[in-house]
């Protein structure tokens, strides 16, 4: 709305108003209400200041997010869209890689090639050598905070020891060019430069050999995104190894080369290439990783072989390798190695396991036009748990996820049981949960691996394919898997306990103090699971179900991941598709959801009920009679009444005014009310029958973090009614603001909110009347405790017992 046109607009509300109060004497009812064919005016203060205005102390919560979002171009539009002239680099890697049993130990040699797809000349290339952050005195060791020493527990105190002397830092032996000239490089904690000897121009592309080893960490006693659990029942391990070779830094229209440091949180912004993979093990090992398997006659047994053919149409999971092969591999020594060839196009990364004691489960599945296969990998400690789960939570993955976004392009997706709890990657990931040793779970377990395993697999889409910047922005990807997640477990079972997606979980976590914005760096982000993951999931939930509604949701999202498919989008790419695509202004939800931490708390005040006052005498003046002689006496004047009065005694200091009632109707009334009717108007006397009733609401923003006002109205022929008030009510005072509803009917309650779907975090004050605030007390009975005499003796008594049962024995 233009600034003129407000005013315009402003001045007749105002006017309005006005003219209403002139034919409409108002009666206040504060413990009543009433609404329905709803006639609905505002009352507010404005504000167009963008920033904060001191004549006025606020800020705007509708300020348009382009002055802060970065300004479109023709390789990022301002629809957010790619544009004609975007572009992304492109790595192809061929890797050979061995794994040493014994030691624990990795050896690796890559080639890659690289193509300078940008418009810049490239004198430099930059490299990710993320396993240096197991070095002891990486970034993420010395900067790590003290834990708590009041209590530490025995593995705790290992971890303490292990991470001041294991060292797992990457040692390059050598680097060469396509022609084998060494190529010279600086290494930078966990990132590498190589110095190219002729520059890189667009368009071209340079090969070069990179040699490495590592040890590989002990999960348990050095915790990662990789490492190896050790088995000391049977002498086994599992590894699941990650962030394991030297892979090429993003570079990118928006920041140049992505080379903040590895620290820990903030995880990979990586190119899109080709991979051959080929994994060097002991021969009795099972292997999975990212890619598809391209020697199965080698390293396969015939049984093996079948089942997977049997797997192609299977209704169910069958497995591959069998508990009983699983086994007996356990108990058996290495003949020798074998190598496992896979081959995955079009993926950011790559990440495998390896290990003696794997089962291997399979089903194949279709999604769309594309054909997948649904693999689990586990050790017989995660039955019966991961057989009966795994694979049907990946399956189920695919087809909710693929229903929102595109479907699933990769032709295998795998889970494998190991060390690491929950951790990503192109085509597989590692989940953590396992039963007791007993075999049996609790409903936690359970729906935990349930849950990892919908939420790794649903990484696929958001960051492998859509290929966001996790370094700067973990919530690109967690934020976004994370609704998703919600949805797919929704589509579980029902009541299924998601711990993350609806707006009543997040509560406690918008009222607590410790909070930085969603649009915060992912390394100095507080409390990292509910900002990263819990507070953009349940915004989205918010923007789907309250602000946008399902069907101009999902359209608008899944736009988005069609734009951004095998693309690299940033926050503005996804913030403007949302709204280019759902046609809805969205900037203030952006504002108040991503780059604050205002909270939602909406309270409703106070309610007034005004009714329309007869202008005729012989109606209006008996009510008002009434009305005052109805007015509660006070406790003085009840006590006075009895009191002798002096007008009493003295008659003549009596006049006209002690006889006087101004609610007495008088000639004159009657007459002024003929001259009333006489100056009206036909339609102007039809509204002397109004019945409605008029009620004003006072809402107020306590929590600062402005959205629709959700109201439900209980009236008092027991009826309801819903409204819902848009957020830019609050458009020219977030803090205040009044609403004019015209009803027939009388209103017995008011609720805000009613479905608990904004996060309010303060649902006390969300109804009127205030309702009263229920709680159960439990009963119990002091019991005296023993003092240290007292348990000495008892320890004594203890002991005479135990040897007097002892002689009756012998």
């Amino acid at each position: 709305m233009k600034f003129n046109d407000y005013w315009r607009e402003r001045d007749s509300t105002e006017n309005r108003i006005d003219n209403t109060r002139e034919h409409i004497p108002v009666k206040y009812i504060s413990h009543s209400l009433t609404i329905v064919s709803l006639t609905i005016l505002s009352f507010t203060t404005p504000v167009f200041s963008q920033v904060e205005n001191s004549k006025f102390g606020q800020k705007d919560s509708f300020r348009q997010l382009d002055e802060q979002l970065p300004t479109p171009t023709e390789a990022r539009l301002g629809s957010g869209a790619p544009g004609p002239q975007y572009w992304q680099q492109r790595a192809d890697y061929v890797i050979d890689v061995s794994i040493d049993d014994e030691k624990h130990h990795l050896t690796g040699s890559e080639k890659v090639t690289y193509f300078n797809h940008s418009p810049h000349t490239l004198s430099y290339l930059w490299l990710q050598l993320d396993a240096n952050i197991f070095a002891p005195d990486s970034d993420s060791a010395l900067t790590s905070k003290a834990p708590s020493m009041s209590r530490v527990s025995t593995d705790g105190l290992k971890r303490l020891r292990a991470r001041q002397t294991f060292d797992g830092s990457m040692t390059v032996t050598k680097l060469v060019d396509a022609d084998d000239k060494p190529l010279k490089y600086t290494v930078v904690k966990t990132m590498m430069r190589i110095d190219l000897s002729t520059p890189l121009k667009p368009s071209e592309s340079f090969q070069f050999q990179i040699d490495w080893n590592y040890a590989i960490n002990n999960s348990k006693l050095v915790p990662g995104r990789t490492g190896y659990e050790f088995f000391e029942k049977d002498g086994n391990s599992i590894y699941e190894i990650a962030h394991w070779y030297p892979r090429l830094v993003a570079y990118t229209d928006y920041t140049g080369w992505q080379h903040k440091q590895f620290l820990g949180r903030g995880e990979f912004t990586l190119e899109l290439g080709d991979f051959i993979l080929r994994i060097n093990a002991p021969n009795d090992h099972i292997v999975s990783a990212s890619g598809v398997l391209q020697n199965s006659n080698e390293v396969l047994t015939q049984p093996q072989r079948n089942r997977l053919e049997t797997a192609k149409t299977a209704k169910t999971p069958v497995f591959i390798v069998t508990p009983e092969e699983a086994e007996k591999n356990e108990s058996s020594k290495p003949s020798g190695r074998k190598t496992w060839v896979f081959k995955a196009d079009n993926v950011r990364d790559v990440a495998f396991a390896s290990s003696r004691k794997f089962i291997w489960d399979a089903q194949h599945h279709t999604v769309g036009d594309q054909s997948v296969w649904a693999m689990s990998y586990y050790p017989k400690e995660a039955e019966p748990l991961w057989s009966k789960y795994s694979t049907h939570s990946i399956i189920h993955t695919l087809d909710v996820f693929s229903r929102y976004t595109f479907d699933y392009p990769y032709p295998v997706a795998m889970s494998v049981n190991g060390p690491v709890y929950g951790m990503e990657y192109p085509m597989i990931c590692f989940n953590g949960p396992r039963p007791e040793k007993d075999k049996t779970y609790s409903d936690r377990t359970k729906y935990g691996l349930i849950s990892v395993v919908i939420h790794e697999v649903g990484h696929n889409y958001f960051p492998m394919i859509v290929n966001s910047d996790e370094r700067q922005w973990t919530w690109m990807d967690e934020g976004l898997n994370t609704f998703l997640q919600y949805l797919a477990e929704q589509e579980w079972e029902d009541e299924y306990p998601s711990k993350r997606g609806e707006p009543k979980l997040i509560v406690p976590y918008m009222r607590s103090s410790q909070q930085v914005p969603i649009m915060t760096n992912s390394e100095s982000i507080l409390q990292f699971g509910n900002n990263a993951y819990a507070k953009p999931a349940t915004a989205l939930n918010i923007l789907r179900e309250t602000i946008l509604g399902r069907e101009l949701f999902d359209f608008a999202f899944k736009e988005y991941a069609r734009r951004w498919k095998f693309k690299r989008p940033t926050p503005s790419d996804f913030f403007r598709t949302m709204e280019d695509a759902s046609g809805v202004d969205l900037d203030w939800f952006w504002q108040g959801w991503f780059y604050t931490t205002n909270h939602v708390d909406i309270s409703i005040n106070q309610v007034r009920l005004s009714t329309l006052e007869s202008p005729d005498p012989a109606v209006e003046k008996p009510l008002k009679k009434q009305e005052r002689d109805e007015k509660p006496k006070t406790q003085s004047e009840q006590r006075n009444k009895e009191l002798p009065k002096r007008a009493d005694v003295f008659p003549e200091l009596k006049d006209f005014y002690n006889d006087f009632d101004k609610f007495n109707i008088t000639e004159s009334d009657r007459k002024a009310y003929e001259r009333f009717l006489k100056s009206l108007e036909k339609d102007e006397k039809k509204l002397l029958e109004e019945k409605r009733n008029f009620y004003v609401f006072d809402f107020e923003n306590v929590g600062g973090l402005v959205m629709p006002i959700i109201l439900e109205f209980k009236f008092a022929d027991q009826s309801t009614q819903e409204l819902r008030i848009p957020a830019e009510i609050w458009r020219h005072n977030n803090q205040k603001v009044s609403k004019l509803f015209i009803t027939e009917k009388t209103i017995e309650s008011v609720t805000v909110d009613p479905h608990l779907e904004t996060a309010d975090t303060n649902t006390e004050n969300n109804h009127w009347p205030r309702k009263i605030i229920k709680s159960r007390f439990k009963l119990f009975k002091e019991k005296k405790g023993k003092n240290a005499m007292q348990n000495a003796k008892t320890k004594d008594d203890d002991k005479e017992k135990n040897k007097d049962e002892k002689k009756e024995k012998e």
